[in-house]
């Protein structure tokens, strides 16, 4: 295999969406004239009009909705650089499932020294998305058990620096090719999935180490691979000749659950583990693979995030050669990386189930996947972002029709075939007006199966290309679209935008209409640093059009008011890079994670608590940059009764992934790779790490950092944050 030199790329922000897709500007109707345009201004006046009507959401009269909190119970914290978890006067948190912590009774404690071995059966690294699945007394699945439950949930990478996953590895690891096999073998498995039992006397939480329940899902599990692209010619690798199975689950980012319970994570940007030789275009010739490897982000001759391929003949190693070497797709490992990029379904109740990859959804960098509320007789829909810079949100409309039954049904993942394998898929393209439309990726769109831009033949096609479908039918270009969630008073649809630094003037349109200059000391950042929320109605989750407004823009305080912190916030909440997103159920407050580069010389990244209002409740806005003028939809302005912080993480981690019980009376958080700016040379000096927690915080050996998961609670036993 011929190497290219380590690169310095960050997977975690990925940027290979070459296309030029039309500005919203060039996708309105060019035959509007000045009349038109008033017509325009009229339909963007009547969003509020829509709202007061309760057309913009899809409760259903008589349906039982939460009641939501009327005002945000808790003082703000204020930002803080602290290696500590802070959260407001009247909470606390604690420690209760870090990396390496046991998942059987005979897997020795974690000694948190590089020594670690036997990952299969301890928890992975990066906790991310993660979900609440209760227990009853007697260990049988519960949609209201509060004190006793499972927790599914995402490990989605490690903390890396060059090639080493260096934590884990007792003198950080090594760092050039070729990668040791042990230490590959390491990072093969604290990626994946875990489901841990967690349990509540009332006062404290503790994980159960031997719960027949605890599981562990890494990268070389077997999976059924299900939905449109089941059997494709795309999927046909070295290890399965029918595209039916594949191994494994990588870089699994946001989380959601199913109405018929069951867990679904997104699988990321998975695009950097894998390696093709310099001379693989050539050797594939003709082959439309070419153009699909491209498009999702692998260049031959790139040097791979691991260099796991470089560990050795043995299969294991060899599968992440994404190379064209053998006579044909049976022989070799060309066809790997096809096989993820999906949702992928797990029974968290069933540790014998296999995970099933729901390829109809689409393959992307999935984010989180979340549904609109299940209607008896209606299809079941969930909505997705693409995690990298310039792609597109989408949306699933199931050809099944809800049958409440499925709520409780007795073989979960067979409601999932029922509902996940076959339905439409579609993507949003945004106009000034304030509309929007989903956009059928699908051989019935012309523009789909007579596409000049890429062969589309199959259904498989689309499932397995699904970003160069949504180039083709001109969607609109975001600034990353992580998490989605799901207003459950109005059934109005948030979705998180963290950034893009390469949003440029040229580019900005009404959905992404800021560009700006911001310092962090002395450097300069350009863009939209800070990143913004946008929130969709629609009159039915199946319908294919929708209103859209921006419903914050982060921004530090201090920023501009009229072209950069437009939505007023203030030192109790102003925030950057917004990622997850999640809506209590119990209280109805929107909490909403950071993930931030920008704004980290001021603060760590944080968790903060919103009472949202309703798309239509702010106004217009236009921005003017030299001779260009961008018209956009905002919000109505923030304040500390309706936004503010609630928890501070510690140094050099995000916080993601964020679940609670049923009673909303715990609160459960992630806090991921804190320490990731320390450097492998100071791997055995604490003294130097940027970060000790939990071990600071009293929680387990040794004093490297890890990942790990928290409980909030009020300390009267209240709803938290409400």
């Amino acid at each position: 295999m011929t190497h290219a030199p380590v690169p310095t790329t960050d997977f975690n922000i990925e940027d290979s969406n070459p296309t030029a897709n039309p500005s919203i500007a060039q996708v309105l109707d060019a035959r509007l004239s000045r009349r038109g345009l008033l017509r325009g201004a009229v339909g963007a006046a009547s969003v509020g009009t829509l709202a007061a009507t309760g057309l913009s959401g899809c409760a259903t009269a008589g349906a039982s909705l939460p009641a939501a909190a009327s005002q945000l119970g808790f003082n703000p914290v204020a930002k803080s650089l602290a290696d500590a978890v802070v959260v407001p006067e009247g909470y606390t948190a604690q420690i209760v499932y870090a990396l390496g912590d046991p998942l059987t009774a005979g897997t020795p404690a974690f000694k948190n020294d590089g020594t670690d071995t036997d990952f299969a059966n301890r928890a992975g690294d990066h906790h991310d998305g993660m979900e609440w699945f209760g227990l009853d007394a007697q260990g049988q699945p519960s949609a209201t058990a509060s004190l006793r439950g499972l927790i599914a949930m995402n490990h989605e990478a490690t903390t890396d620096e060059k090639l080493s996953s260096f934590f884990i590895h007792a003198n950080g690891g090594t760092a050039t090719l070729p990668r040791p096999a042990a230490e590959v073998d390491k990072e093969l498995m604290i990626h994946g999935l875990s489901v841990v039992e967690l349990q509540s006397d009332g006062k404290q939480w503790a994980y159960k180490p031997g719960s027949a329940f605890n599981r562990r899902v890494t990268t070389i599990t077997e999976a059924a691979i299900h939905g449109a692209a089941r059997g494709s010619e795309h999927l046909v690798t070295q290890y399965d000749a029918t595209g039916t199975k594949a191994r494994g689950t990588l870089n699994n980012c946001g989380a959601g659950r199913t109405p018929w319970g069951t867990y679904v994570s997104g699988e990321e940007n998975w695009f950097g583990y894998f390696f093709r030789d310099a001379k693989d275009d050539d050797a594939r010739k003709k082959d439309k693979q070419v153009q699909g490897l491209k498009r999702y982000g692998r260049k031959a001759g790139e040097a791979s995030r691991h260099g796991w391929e470089s560990a050795g003949a043995a299969d294991q190693y060899a599968r992440w050669n994404n190379s064209a070497i053998g006579a044909s797709a049976k022989d070799d490992y060309r066809n790997e990386m096809n096989t993820f990029g999906y949702v992928v379904e797990l029974d968290p109740y069933d540790h014998k189930a296999v995970l099933r990859k729901r390829t109809s959804l689409g393959r992307m960098g999935h984010e989180n996947i979340t549904f609109a509320r299940a209607v008896a007789g209606q299809p079941v829909v969930a909505y997705m972002g693409d995690d990298a810079r310039g792609e597109y949100i989408y949306k699933f409309v199931s050809n099944a029709k809800w049958d409440a039954a499925d709520a409780s049904a007795a073989n979960r993942l067979a409601a999932g075939d029922k509902y996940l394998d076959q339905g439409t898929l579609y993507v949003a393209r945004f106009k000034e007006d304030g509309s929007g439309q989903w956009l059928e990726l699908s051989l019935d769109n012309p523009v789909i199966a007579n596409s000049s831009y890429f062969e589309f033949k199959t259904a498989a096609d689309v499932a397995v290309f699904t970003r160069l479908a949504a180039d083709a039918v001109g969607a609109t270009r975001m600034d990353r679209p992580e998490w989605a969630g799901v207003n459950p008073k109005n059934g109005e649809v948030y979705i998180t935008l963290t950034n893009n630094s390469k949003r440029t003037v040229e580019t900005t349109d009404s959905a992404n209409p800021r560009v700006y200059t911001d310092l962090k000391g002395s450097k300069e950042q350009k863009g939209n640093v800070n990143g913004h929320i946008v929130r969709l109605a629609e009159k039915q989750p199946h319908d294919s059009s929708f209103r859209w407004d921006i419903y914050l823009f982060a921004s530090e305080a201090g920023a501009d008011r009229g072209s950069v912190n437009l939505s007023g916030l203030t030192e109790e909440n102003d925030l950057s890079s917004p990622d997850g997103l999640v809506f209590s159920k119990a209280s109805g407050i929107c909490w909403i994670e950071t993930d931030d580069g920008a704004f980290t010389d001021k603060t760590n990244c944080m968790l903060l608590a919103a009472l949202p209002g309703r798309l239509g409740d702010g106004g217009e806005k236009t921005l003017t940059y030299g001779e260009k003028q961008v018209r956009t939809h905002v919000g109505k302005a923030q304040t500390s009764a309706s936004f503010k912080r609630f928890l501070v993480g510690p140094k050099g981690a995000e916080i993601t992934g964020i679940t609670e019980t049923p009673d909303g009376r715990a609160l459960f958080i992630n806090i991921q790779h804190p320490g990731e700016n320390t450097k492998m040379a100071d791997v055995n000096d604490p003294s130097r790490f940027e970060s000790r927690w939990p071990a600071n915080a009293g929680y387990g050996a040794g004093q490297r950092p890890r990942s790990a998961t928290i409980v909030i609670t009020k300390k009267d036993g209240g709803v938290v944050g409400a």
